[in-house]
Order: structure tokens, then sequence, then C-alpha cells
């Protein structure tokens, strides 16, 4: 009988997840967060000292979440916060990359992302308009990634992420920052956002 093939990761916290097969008692923020704090967004094709994380980006996706939808409850804003954290375990590939994979990744992607909205009390599914308003403001930061350090033109983001509302990103900026501040700020407004609820 041929051996099955491991299908779990360890986790510095100590939990054993199943990839096939994940629960949200073997998720813990502290493993997310760091985790996506190492993660390149862009593959690590940016300009900077430090690579753009996919945490960096998904503190920035919620902020853009939270002005593009003032109004939103707490709870689709930590949605919006954790729009990515699946790919603490199974990292961040491009959209060109993953429409080569195929299906399996985006299987991959939603058993995961299931159990990390049920382990910190998000409904399994996402309401179809969330998740739109939540790829509205990941769209949105897309543009100013792709702007600001991944080497795009305004004209071709334009072409790939829409023209942004220039009000919406009044203020903000493109932030590249060690990983452990990366980590330290993403764990904390998890905390906040988890408080408020």
């Amino acid at each position: 009988m041929a051996k099955q093939p491991r299908a779990w990761q360890r986790m510095l916290s100590g939990r054993r997840l199943d990839l096939l097969d994940p629960t949200p008692v073997d998720i813990e923020i502290e493993d997310i967060a760091h985790g996506l704090a190492f993660v390149a967004r862009w593959n690590g094709q940016t300009r900077g000292d430090y690579a753009y994380s996919v945490a960096e980006h998904s503190l920035l996706v919620e902020d853009l979440h939270a002005r593009m939808c003032p109004g939103a409850p707490v709870r689709w804003r930590l949605a919006a916060l954790l729009h990515d954290a699946p790919e603490y375990v199974i990292g961040d590939m491009i959209s060109p990359v993953k429409a080569a994979v195929g299906a399996s990744y985006g299987a991959l992607d939603d058993r995961l992302g299931t159990a990390i909205r049920l382990r910190f009390g998000l409904p399994a599914a996402l309401p179809k308009t969330v998740k739109q308003r939540i790829k509205r403001a990941d769209r949105v930061s897309a543009w100013m990634e792709a702007t600001a350090i991944a080497g795009f033109s305004e004209a071709e983001a334009d072409r790939f992420f829409g023209r942004p509302d220039p009000a919406v990103m009044e203020g903000l900026s493109i932030r590249l920052r060690p990983p452990v501040e990366v980590r330290a700020e993403f764990t904390s407004r998890h905390a906040a956002l988890m408080a408020a609820l």
C-alpha cells in the first residue's frame, strides 16, 4: 500500500494544520500574522529594502474598506483584514499563476478561508455583497501597490485594476517594514477588531 503524502503543516504555535481538512481549532492569529508578514506580494518583484508582505497589504485593504464602506459593521472590517489569511499557509500566488494552476488552488483557499472565518466568529461564507466590497478595496490596494512599488505605470494599472477614486487613497501610502513590525501591527489590529465585535 502506498504511503499517503503529508498534507499538514506544523505551525510555530505547535498546532498541526491539515491542509485538506482544516478545522477552526487548529488556527491561531499569531500563526496567521507571522506567516503573512513573511509572504511577499507580487512574487517579491517590488522596489524597496523589504518585501511588501501580505500582512501589510491586508492592513491596507482593511483601512480602504473602512473608508469605502464607513457604515460597515466591525465584523466585515475583520473579514477585510482576514481576506488573504489562507496565504499564511499556501503563499501568495499572482493571478497568472492561479489561472495556470486551476480550480484546485481555489478549492484549497476556500477550505482554509472557511476554517479561518469560523475560528474568528465570522460566517463560513461571506455574503456576496460583502465579498464584492472587500474585492473593491483589494483592487484599490493593488493599484496603489502596482504604481508605487511594482513598476506599473498608472495607465497600465488602470487597465488591470481600474482607476480608483483619489479621495479614497488620500493620506495613504505603501509601507515597507521589517516583518516583525508588520506582524505586531497585524496582531494588534486583529485584537482591536475582535474586542469591538
